[in-house]
């Protein structure tokens, strides 16, 4: 196996999370994603944070061909509402 074959094949179980025993505790990032969007929702409601500055989040979610998509919210990205897949999931090189 060469150099850059072993490097993609780390890259893939780090990503999947084979690499080091998984923590059963650990939550899923789809709850931790639901906690942030709670405490901005109570920020904004104590008045600690305008609505306008809580924009700019993402949405992650699970598409039809079981792989995870993020789409983003934030109307000053200059490609609005980009749907994305990982390049580790989609085979590309680039």
């Amino acid at each position: 196996m060469n150099t850059a074959a072993l490097r993609r094949k780390v890259l893939e179980l780090a990503v999947r999370g084979r690499l080091i025993p998984q923590d059963p505790a650990d939550e899923p990032a789809s709850a931790l994603l639901k906690e942030i969007r709670q405490e901005k929702a109570r920020l904004i409601q104590a008045g600690k944070l305008r609505p306008k500055e809580a924009k700019g989040d993402s949405i992650i979610f699970l598409a039809a061909d079981n792989c995870h998509y993020e789409q983003f919210t934030n109307k000053s990205l200059p490609c609005n509402h980009l749907i994305y897949q990982s390049l580790l999931f989609t085979g590309s090189t680039a």
